[in-house]
C-alpha cells in the first residue's frame, strides 16, 4: 500500500504542510503506520485519495455563465439521434438539416450532458484538418 509523507500529501491536495498535519491532529486524515518511513508521520495513500475526493466534492463550483463567444465557427443546431454508450466512451449523432454529425466523447460526458435521442444539441465544429474530396466526373446515361 502506497503511503506519503506530509509534504508529498500536501503538494497533491494543494494545501499546506500545516494543513495536513492539522487534518490529521483533528482526525479528519488518518495516519499510517509512522514505522514504515523511519517514524515520520505518514498517510494511508487510498485514504488521500479518497479525502482528495471528498474535497473536491466539496469544493466551490463556479457559477456557470453563458457562452457568448466561442472560436468555433461551424455551429450546427440539430437534435440527437442516437447514442452508443459503452463503459468508458459514447458516440453521439446528431442530425443537423441534411447534415449528420457523430461526436466521440466519454461515456461521462454524454451522461452529464443528459444526450438521448430528441435532445436539442448544438454540433460545434472546428478542425485544423480538412480534407477535401474531388468527385470523379458525372455518368451519362447511356441508351441501347
Amino acid at each position: 500500500m502506497p503511503t506519503y509523507a506530509v509534504k508529498e500529501a500536501a503538494d497533491l491536495l494543494g494545501v499546506s504542510d500545516d494543513t495536513i498535519r492539522r487534518w490529521i491532529d483533528t482526525g479528519r486524515l488518518p495516519m499510517a503506520d509512522r514505522a514504515e518511513r523511519g517514524g515520520r508521520v505518514l498517510v494511508d495513500g487510498a485514504a488521500l485519495a479518497r479525502f482528495a475526493q471528498r474535497l473536491a466534492a466539496q469544493a466551490p463550483t463556479p457559477e456557470a455563465r453563458p457562452v457568448v463567444s466561442e472560436s468555433a465557427r461551424n455551429r450546427f443546431t440539430g437534435l440527437v439521434t442516437r447514442v452508443v454508450r459503452d463503459t468508458v466512451m459514447a458516440q453521439v449523432d446528431i442530425q443537423a438539416g441534411p447534415h449528420r454529425f457523430v461526436s466521440l466523447m466519454s461515456r461521462e460526458a454524454a451522461d452529464e450532458l443528459g444526450l438521448e435521442p430528441g435532445v436539442l444539441a448544438v454540433a460545434a465544429v472546428k478542425s485544423t484538418n480538412v480534407v477535401v474530396e474531388v468527385p470523379g466526373p458525372r455518368r451519362t446515361e447511356t441508351h441501347p
